[in-house]
């Protein structure tokens, strides 16, 4: 897909803020994308970047095997920028001297500054006379290469940025791309400047280039869309419908594993609002029966993923001849496997549209396999997709029967659809929906004693699960404030029928999951 003249390639050597480089630069109105640090470099230099930027990682670069760029790219004339072990391969490779730091630094440090660069222009010192920055480094260049200026040092780094002007090549030790460097997207602006790169990428634009590029592709044929009702999905039937009207069908199978209310919010947005064709697929009973008795969660959630895949194929056969099929891939689906990290094992089984079989032989619409998950809910809102869809918080494939823990039964599921209906209410009326990456609802499958008037109850527990993160690899629990805890137990204990405890989760992740399943 054509992006416009300005883009930057993001080189990854498995850092773990890479995905942050490349949104950061995206915000500064210019594509990036990230490679492989193993990509052919020719191929990147001949597609045309303006800019290279080489990823922190965690090897040093002084050992067998470690991953290092080619040095043909520091003679190649793009500007390039290392940031951590991006700052050490550049400095090992052009004849700098890479030590282990006396001192490892990790977290909040300040650099003072030395002389002057394109590089830090309207980077200002502060009170103390120094710059706050983010370490994350064992590993320090003692000695920048020959041509090049240290332009920042530490006590424990004496080389904590360096440039070499007449190249147009630049490093830092610190991670401007993370929040904790108070000043680095200004430097992440400079070094765009440096590359001369036109500011031309938005959401607006990618609007138009997405619908041209999609009418291209599928060429007059018929697209087939499982339409689930979160963002991704939702995003790709109204960005396929724009291009091609008709000719798009949306299936939605209702698993019965919904929230209160979702099936028929979904059907009223994308039937009624946005006049798609929309085929809406009750398989409660066949999600049930495929479950039924089972308490494994692994065993529950393949069961419910081979359903789908079952009931979809039963409604595309329905259908006709249909060659493509939409799919809210995301940028990070897309980079994981191309990503110099290792495999890292499997926690769980994840579940959604993208398991569909191959076999099925459908050709891929996969218009938003550019994008991050919040550039995503912005191209929902330009799109006039309602907020509760745009703003919709992560929902497990497995739906309520992963938050149902134990045997999944109609009665347990409404049980849980009444006591996640108050959490999301009082969320939201607390104005926190948009602050919290998930909040909901678990059922436990423990009965507790109780009292309720004059008589002695034995009824069911709820769990409250709140979280907040950047992208699920991590998460804290959230401070919710004591009133709302309150008044969400109060409102279930009071409303829903066999509850009679209400409890809440202080978990982090790692070493616990956000999903109790």
């Amino acid at each position: 897909m054509s992006v416009g003249v300005g883009k930057i390639a993001v080189l990854d050597f498995g850092g773990q803020y890479t995905q942050l480089i490349a949104r950061r630069v995206r915000e500064l109105s210019v594509y990036s994308e990230i490679f492989s640090c193993t990509h052919p470099l020719e191929q990147i230099l001949s597609a045309g970047y303006q800019g290279i930027i080489l990823s922190g990682g965690p090897s040093s670069v002084y050992e067998d095997g470690a991953p290092l760029p080619p040095r043909e790219l520091f003679e190649s004339g793009v500007p390039v920028l290392g940031i951590c072990y991006g700052m050490q391969a550049m400095g090992y490779l052009l004849g700098g001297h890479v030590i282990p730091a006396e001192r490892r630094e990790y977290g909040k440090a300040e650099i003072t500054l030395q002389g002057s660069s394109p590089l830090l222009k309207g980077v200002t010192p502060e009170d103390t006379g120094r710059v706050t920055v983010w370490m994350s480094h064992g590993d320090t260049v003692l000695r920048p290469p020959k041509g090049f200026t240290a332009l920042a040092r530490t006590p424990n780094c004496p080389v904590a940025a360096m440039a070499n002007e007449e190249r147009r090549l630049y490093a830092v030790q610190f991670h401007p791309e993370v929040a904790h460097t108070p000043q680095g997207k200004t430097i992440l602006d400079n070094f765009l400047e440096v590359c001369g790169v036109s500011r031309t990428w938005s959401m607006a634009g990618f609007i138009d280039t997405t619908i041209d590029a999609i009418r291209a592709q599928v060429n007059g044929g018929r697209v087939l869309c499982a339409l689930s009702g979160g963002v991704d999905s939702s995003v790709v039937a109204v960005l396929v419908h724009r291009a091609i009207a008709d000719r798009l069908t949306c299936v939605f199978v209702d698993n019965g594993l919904l929230r209160k209310g979702e099936a028929e919010a979904v059907v009223h947005t994308f039937r009624d609002t946005f006049k798609m064709n929309l085929i809406h697929v009750d398989a409660s009973r066949r999600f049930l029966d495929a479950i039924h008795g089972v308490t494994d969660p692994e065993l529950k959630r393949k069961r419910i993923g081979a359903e789908f895949i079952s009931v979809f194929e039963d409604e595309a056969r329905k259908l006709g001849d249909i060659p493509w099929l939409a799919q809210g891939t995301l940028y990070p689906d897309v980079i994981e496997s191309v990503s110099f990290r290792g495999p890292s094992a499997t926690i769980k089984t994840h579940h959604n549209v993208g398991g569909l079989p191959l076999k099925m032989q459908f050709k891929l619409v996969e218009p938003l396999r550019e994008l991050f998950k919040d550039e995503v809910r912005r191209l929902g809102e330009l799109l006039g997709l309602p907020p509760e869809i745009v703003w919709r918080q992560p929902f497990p494939g497995p739906g309520l029967a992963i938050r149902v823990l134990g045997e999944v039964t109609t009665d347990r599921l409404d049980l849980l659809r009444d006591a996640d209906a108050v959490v999301q209410e009082e969320v939201r009326a607390a104005g926190l929906e948009r602050q919290l990456w998930q909040a909901f609802a678990v059922l436990l499958p423990v009965k507790t004693v109780g009292v309720m008037g004059d008589f002695r109850t034995y009824a069911q527990v709820i769990a409250l699960r709140a979280v907040t993160s950047q992208d699920a690899m991590t998460a804290d629990w959230a401070r919710l404030p004591y009133d709302l805890l309150g008044t969400i137990s109060n409102r279930i204990i009071n409303e829903v029928k066999g509850v009679n405890r209400v409890v809440f989760d202080i978990s982090s992740k790692p070493p616990s999951t956000i999903e109790w399943e």
